[in-house]
């Protein structure tokens, strides 16, 4: 969106009195301005129409590769191709394939899981995007992170993780992948766990953006808009459908938080009262006694010493009907278990399917289906199927067509579930008896709901880059992601407040990056739960820490285990519009939830602390103290590394954190902080003390006002 086109949006809003976001009833009693011209009209609706367009686009970019991840799950080798360019070409490592050979390559590489024959499994976790659009919006580059679960049921099970840098192009109206990098980094058999790939030092991948374009997913446009057929109406129904996405999918991301912790009380406010959950197609149980029922099969609520139930969440496409009350997701979970005090594991890797409906304005759960796909106890592995043992999974349907061709996705066989609904069909919602004028009010306000949706995505970009850098040691590029007057943690330090000391902490902390390294602590910042200002120039923001750590040499000495996986969370994320470039005004770390000693007991190899054990103590503490100490922030900090309190190390349960409230009741969790962790001591770090609004942290509790669009 242009400077311009935000100050009018801006322009409209002044129209409003609000204190955290500009209401529906207050947006109606503003004043009108009077319509305008037919030809300033006509310009603004093709702008409009553009900027719309683009953001579908940076949208269906991603989906494309989501789709690919998914197809791969069930070996669909001929969908696969078709998501790929006429003139496509695929860098496999050294691996060159051309146009003509995709296919073929593909099947190739079915061949090492036994095409998927019963048993055997290819599930690829590709996320964590860093999309950036085309000046033209015709083509897109994109950075992901990627870890595959493989075996081909015979005995066989290893794990392949790597980068990718991919080209796309919208070829005839349609976005295909044009070119595929795939940069390969750790893999191994399972018995013995992945190290650095043939065993050599890791280089730094190059980048496709430069520090400003991570925060500017969509660049500006040149010239005039095209003349555009849509009217004010159908292009409000395309933006209320991005914003629904947003809803939607904070809603299911939301829910894997809730589960990870048993908040089942949390879990089942997220449903409609005639909902249904069906849990690998054993039984379908119906209403919210039927949806606490499925989630006390894992146990009662709340979590027990040592005991992990990590339901991480990959790979989501969300698909909102046109009637604008219902909307679909499917994704890949992946489920890490356990309980350290009886030194028991399991791997899990789950396809969800779940249907939502729009009541009052709020998004709700109507249906939660979920269909195991591998189950393992982590000692044994899945080379020879798991616990599941030597059968096809059930495929569930896939939320919609096949994006490059618009055809129906060939089944290759498989046994489809979840095709019929459980619960029956969903009104639209009312639409206004007489439709809106079209004064330049409506469109200022039509460009202020797409810039938060744009500001979604541009939280989405700037998160994965944190990571992407941090990965790397990229010490100046990573604080150059943040806003001159932002604020960082480090980790059992402190907070430094500024750019300036942002940077100056991490290479403190550091010291200067290396082009090749020995080992690397790999940052996934996944499953974002995203909450956007009523202006759209600000935004709280979560992540999961997935980290994946690998190393050429396993037996090196190591504060931690370089291998295996380990968990945190980025809680209390700030994400702010600085001079049209997206950049972090806030970044928290709690860590580490759990993390893996070795390889061969994995997670739940963890013993408790030696009694009397050195605390652990930052150097930084001492070279480069912080502005904020982690042990003034009081209970905040309280059991974490540096904070406050006796420390709590995994198997310990440290406290989970949130920035907001149930989606759908407003219940407050027992641990939250909506605003940046610093800021109840130092209220001048706060965003709003520096022209920025508070987003939205959830619905209204009395029900009569939804704070959002």
């Amino acid at each position: 969106m242009t400077a311009l086109k935000i100050g009018k949006a801006l322009a409209a809003l002044s129209l409003c009195v609000f204190i955290v976001g500009c209401s529906r009833a207050s947006q109606t009693d503003a004043p009108q301005p009077s319509t305008v011209s037919t030809q300033e009209q006509g310009e603004g609706v093709n702008d409009l129409a553009r900027d719309v367009d683009r953001v579908e686009a940076l949208r269906a970019v991603k989906d494309l590769q989501r789709s690919y991840a998914q197809y791969g799950q069930f070996g669909l080798w001929t969908d696969m191709a078709e998501l790929f360019s006429e003139n496509a070409s695929i860098e496999w490592g050294e691996q060159k394939i051309s146009a003509d050979g995709v296919a073929a390559w593909l099947r190739e590489r079915g061949a090492d899981v036994s095409d998927l024959a019963p048993g055997a499994l290819n599930t690829e976790l590709i996320d964590q995007p860093l999309i950036n659009l085309s000046v033209d919006g015709d083509s897109a580059k994109g950075r992901w992170m990627s870890l595959a679960f493989k075996g081909d049921g015979k005995g066989k099970a290893w794990f392949e993780g790597g980068l990718y840098e991919n080209d796309y192009v919208r070829e005839n109206g349609v976005w295909k992948i044009a070119v595929m990098r795939y940069y390969p980094q750790y893999e191994g058999p399972y018995a013995e766990g992945w190290t650095n790939v043939d065993g050599e030092d890791l280089p730094i991948i190059p980048y496709h953006f430069t520090i400003d374009e991570t925060g500017v997913p969509l660049p500006e446009p040149e010239g005039p808009a095209p003349e555009t057929s849509e009217s004010l109406d159908s292009l409000e129904q395309r933006i209320a459908a991005l914003n629904d996405e947003d809803d939607v999918r904070n809603l299911q991301n939301a829910y894997g938080y809730y589960v990870d912790r048993k908040m089942w009380n949390d879990v089942v406010d997220l449903f409609a009262e005639d909902s249904a959950v069906e849990i690998g197609g054993v039984s379908v149980l119906k209403g919210r006694d039927g949806v606490r029922t499925a989630m006390e099969r894992m146990g009662p609520a709340g979590l027990s010493h040592g005991e992990l139930n990590e339901h991480l969440l990959f790979d989501t496409i969300v698909r909102v009907a046109a009637n604008g009350a219902e909307a679909e997701s499917r994704g890949i979970e992946l489920a890490l278990l356990g309980d350290a005090g009886e030194g028991t594991a399991q791997w899990g890797l789950n396809v969800y399917r779940n249907r939502f409906v729009k009541e009052d304005g709020v998004w709700k759960f109507k249906e939660l289906r979920i269909y195991p796909v591998m189950k393992a106890d982590y000692a044994t592995g899945w080379g020879e199927g798991g616990v599941l043992g030597l059968v096809s999974p059930e495929l569930p349907a896939f939320v919609g067509p096949n994006p490059a061709t618009g055809d129906p996705v060939s089944l290759g066989g498989y046994e489809v579930v979840a095709g019929e609904n459980l619960t029956g069909a969903i009104e639209p919602t009312n639409a206004a008896d007489e439709k809106a004028p079209e004064t330049d009010a409506r469109l200022a306000d039509l460009h202020r709901r797409l810039l938060r949706s744009e500001a979604y995505d541009g939280a989405v970009n700037v998160s994965a880059a944190y990571g992407f850098y941090l990965d790397d040691f990229q010490w100046t590029e990573l604080s150059s992601l943040f806003a001159v007057e932002g604020n960082k943690q480090s980790p059992f330090a402190g907070y430094y407040l500024g750019r300036d000391r942002i940077m100056g902490a991490a290479n403190a902390m550091w010291g200067p990056a290396k082009k090749m390294r020995s080992a690397i602590s790999f940052h996934w910042r996944t499953q974002p739960v995203i909450h956007v200002s009523h202006d759209g120039r600000s935004a709280n923001l979560r992540t999961r820490l997935f980290q994946p750590r690998t190393t050429k040499d396993p037996g090196a000495p190591a504060y931690f285990y370089m291998g295996g996986v380990h968990g945190g969370m980025y809680p209390n994320d700030q994400i702010v519009l600085e001079n049209g470039v997206w950049r972090f005004w806030s970044l928290t770390i709690d860590e580490h939830y759990f993390y893996s000693p070795d390889w061969e007991g994995g997670w739940s190899a963890a013993t408790e602390p030696e009694p009397g054990a050195e605390p652990y103590r930052s150097k930084l503490l001492d070279i480069y103290p912080p502005d904020v100490l982690l042990t003034d922030l009081g209970r905040r900090q309280a059991g974490f590394k540096g904070g406050t309190g006796e420390v709590i190390e995994w198997p310990g349960i440290l406290p989970m954190w949130f920035h907001y409230r149930n989606p759908v009741s407003g219940r407050k969790p027992e641990n939250y902080w909506p605003d940046c962790v610093p800021c109840e001591m130092l209220p001048e770090a706060s965003m709003t003390n520096h022209g920025y609004q508070m987003p939205p942290t959830g619905p209204e509790i009395d029900g009569l006002e939804i704070e959002g669009h």
